[in-house]
């Protein structure tokens, strides 16, 4: 779903101009006629569709300034654009003082309101990833704040959020890169314990000679290079939750020690004289079958009794496939702001293929692959030809588009993939043959013809992208339509420039 733009004014004409220049930069639009219903609107249950407000300043009913002051108080991080017929230097400073994002003064030009929108929703999607950066620093990183609405992941919130209300051991399940610390931290900033110490331990990457101590701690002198007190990590943790991520790469002896620790509720820190009592929450996670592995003696029963209180089990991305274009979307909007890119979506290809594939790293590849895709991207929406890792996988056939990133062997790979022919393979949608059906070269003009026409039809009619990307200017392309009888392919409302030269 496309990010959607609130229009409020309570001139009817304003607002369909205003929704036509919107909805050409492939935007959502709702309206409201007045501050109050656009009140009712954010506060009710299309709220979090909205991304960004268009308000005008004098209305009858309740007026911007009003407006802005309560969104401000319930909705601070919601970008605001203020138009108004009044363009002094009074009203825009008084509307930038109340929180406004930008001021434009009616009647305000599309391409600067299409800046003004574009340069709100990057400050918007930056100071929600800095909001929700705080809330992970702060440990207050709640539910709402994670992306996704399929059933599987309502599922899992709904355990959670009952999870939360008490100190209940919780083991999460799911394959690497389903978002197990995400589901974990969530727990923890809905809880009672919001706030207090979220300490990760990654259980396959202690080392083996200091696992006691990192764990449990030490005192000064204890052995060998103990020149200072140490505090584990489960005193670290203390009053807040502990985090045990991979719990099945713990070694057997150390799950003894971890036994006692959660049964007693106390450490006993190495070279200590007596056990320190702790008050943690425990939320352990694996992407390995616990339960196999108890049954094979890899791992003990009674810890994996103790652990296994309250399963939650997340499941991999390909079986909630209708949270990917929600995920990809958010991490494109990301990733625009931080690398202060113009991408504004995907097109209907690129989101096909996304669904299509079974995404074996779940969300982490996701989150790589689009990152990837938007510092490649030459366009303004990333297309299947920015995904050439993934259309290699999936078989589809993109000669003439290599990669531009990756090792030479990995580009060899994926060429050979590419050329090579799937008996269902469908023609080629941007492919310009240069062989005649007899198998001799086709002439220069033909070619060119062809290659204007998939180019009018690869921008959508837009002759001055098409005219770029061809390396011509945009009356030699007028010029060539004539010439090669090709003017009922550019669109009627692209018009030809009136005796230029090209």
């Amino acid at each position: 779903m496309a990010q959607t733009i609130l229009i409020v004014d309570d001139d009817p004409v304003q607002r369909r101009l205003l929704e036509a220049t919107i909805r050409r930069s492939d935007l959502e639009v709702l309206t409201a006629p007045g501050g109050r219903p656009a009140l009712e609107l954010i506060q009710g249950p299309h709220g979090e569709r909205i991304h960004l407000v268009l308000l005008d300043l004098v209305m009858p009913d309740l007026d911007g300034l009003s407006v802005l002051a309560q969104l401000r108080v319930s909705h601070p991080e919601l970008p605001v654009i203020v138009l108004t017929a009044r363009g002094g230097i009074d009203s825009a400073v008084e509307a930038m003082r109340a929180g406004a994002n930008d001021f434009l003064v009616k009647p305000a030009s599309p391409e600067r309101i299409a800046v003004s929108i574009r340069n709100a929703l990057k400050i918007g999607t930056l100071s929600g990833e800095v909001c929700r950066l705080k809330k992970k620093k702060d440990n207050r990183l709640a539910f709402a704040d994670l992306i996704g609405s399929s059933a599987h992941m309502r599922h899992v919130v709904r355990l959670g959020q009952r999870a939360a209300q008490a100190s209940i051991p919780i083991l999460i399940e799911g394959e690497s890169g389903v978002g197990k610390e995400l589901i974990a931290r969530a727990i923890q900033g809905t809880s009672a314990r919001a706030g207090k110490p979220f300490v990760t331990i990654n259980c396959g990457a202690l080392p083996e000679n200091l696992i006691e101590s990192i764990l449990f701690g030490h005192e000064k002198g204890a052995f060998t290079g103990a020149s200072d007190r140490h505090l584990g990590k489960f005193q670290e943790a203390d009053g807040g939750t502990l985090f045990l991520d991979e719990i099945g790469e713990l070694r057997l002896d150390m799950q003894v020690k971890l036994l006692r620790v959660l049964q007693e509720n106390e450490v006993d820190p190495i070279g200590a004289k007596r056990p320190v009592k702790i008050d943690v929450r425990i939320i352990s996670a694996t992407n390995r079958d616990l339960a196999q592995m108890t049954r094979e003696g890899r791992f003990r029963e009674d810890l994996f009794y103790r652990l296994n209180v309250f399963p939650i089990c997340v499941p991999p991305l390909r079986e909630r496939d209708e949270d990917i274009l929600s995920l990809a979307r958010h991490f494109i909007a990301r990733f625009n702001a931080e690398e202060n890119r113009s991408v504004i979506g995907l097109s209907p290809e690129a989101e096909s293929l996304l669904r299509s594939f079974s995404w074996p790293g779940n969300v982490r590849q996701l989150e790589n692959t689009i990152f990837r895709a938007v510092v490649l991207c030459d366009s303004d929406v990333l297309d299947i030809h920015d995904f050439p890792q993934i259309a290699a996988a999936m078989g589809v056939e993109l000669r003439g588009h290599l990669p531009l990133a990756g090792s030479p062997a990995d580009c060899e790979a994926d060429a050979a993939v590419w050329e090579r022919p799937r008996p269902d393979a469908q023609p080629e949608l941007f492919a310009v043959p240069a062989l005649d059906a007899s198998g001799h070269m086709r002439k220069l003009e033909e070619l060119e013809a062809e290659m204007i026409r998939l180019a009018i039809a690869r921008y959508n009619g837009h002759m001055t992208e098409v005219a770029r990307r061809l390396g011509i200017g945009r009356s030699t392309l007028y010029r060539k339509l004539k010439d090669l009888g090709l003017e009922g392919a550019a669109p009627d409302s692209d018009t030809a420039p009136q005796a230029q030269a090209g």
